[in-house]
């Protein structure tokens, strides 16, 4: 099996061969270990530095997210033939020492993806700020009640991939992907799993994605909204357009009752017309969902075949970089 450790880069001159270093060389299992760089427009010496430890680097002409570096790596390991494909961040928070240890359910078919945890019990995590914390948590629980799962990080970027579950992976957001893809692989039947790890946070470090929290999430939250738009369409507009027409049809009912009770519209006039209004709204929302719920089923066969094409383009390059 041949294993790739994909690193997004941006700006990564100093903390890049702190990594590089740590890197294992030999995994029980795997024939063959490639490392390779996304750098992503950086304006330093990233680039250099890579290449002369050896490394593969695909470049970024400009700084376009890492969201969007994710995608370029996964889909360049899969060009050289990756059967399992790890993610890890340059800044060495976390410990390359690791990897075996998420490439190992993987080779032995227990998973499709396995995710580092930094909140399981046996996880070590030094010095991550309060407030990284808390948001991290918030998001998890919001993935969870939206996938119906019990995951303890969905904001870790150390992870691993079987071929087939980057294959399926088919990401829109450019600023970050680890939510998303959570999203997208739980819709497509892939089993997750999680691990413990070991993380250690820099507190002079400023991250390039969550260095202003407020924005970070954000943006984070706009992401995920459009993921839930396209994956649970029902939910999105069906949610609350049936709970707008409900409370319109409440006060429409009230209405009615009030006139045939007391012959008079002129206290309920204003009342009358919201509700015959919210109604309208409500089942415009419900119709679209019904509409964005035929389209999702589009959708779907549209990812089946592109699936298999990027299977049949990416069998015909393996090993050929």
């Amino acid at each position: 099996m041949k294993l790739v450790i994909n690193i997004p880069c941006y700006n990564e001159e100093k903390t890049l061969p702190l990594v590089l270093n740590e890197l294992p060389k030999e995994i029980k299992g795997i024939s063959e270990i490639e490392v390779q760089i996304v750098d992503d427009g950086s304006t330093d010496k990233t680039a250099e530095v890579a290449r002369k430890y050896g490394v593969t680097v695909v470049r970024h002409k400009h700084n376009r997210g890492l969201g969007v570096a994710f995608k370029t790596g996964i889909n360049a390991a899969l060009k050289s033939g990756a059967d399992i494909i790890v993610t890890i961040d340059a800044d060495g928070q976390f410990d390359a020492g690791d990897i075996p240890k998420l490439v190992k359910p993987i080779q032995d078919g227990e998973c499709d993806v396995v995710t580092c945890s930094r909140f399981l019990p046996e996880s070590v995590v030094i010095d991550m700020p309060y407030i990284k914390k808390l948001g991290n948590f918030g998001f998890t629980a919001l993935i969870n009640k939206l996938t119906g799962s019990k995951f303890t990080d969905t904001q870790c970027g150390f992870r691993s991939y079987s071929r087939e579950a980057a294959l399926r992976m088919n990401l829109k957001g450019g600023f970050t992907y680890t939510q998303e893809s959570f999203l997208d692989l739980v819709e497509k039947g892939m089993q997750i799993k999680e691990i413990p790890s070991r993380v250690k946070y820099f507190k002079t470090r400023k991250s390039h994605i969550s260095g202003k929290l407020v924005k970070y999430g954000l943006r984070s939250l706009k992401i995920i909204m459009k993921a839930v738009r396209d994956i649970h369409p029902l939910t999105f507009f069906g949610a609350p357009g049936f709970t707008i027409l409900l409370f319109g049809f409440i006060g429409a009912l009230y209405s009615f009752i009030y006139y045939i009770t007391h012959l008079m519209t002129g206290k309920i006039k204003m009342l009358f017309s919201v509700s015959v209004f919210l109604m309208i709204f409500g089942l415009s929302l419900v119709i679209i969902a019904l509409l964005a719920d035929m389209l999702k089923r589009v959708t779907s066969n549209q990812e089946e075949i592109l699936f298999r094409l990027k299977k049949q383009e990416y069998k015909r390059t393996d090993h050929n970089d």
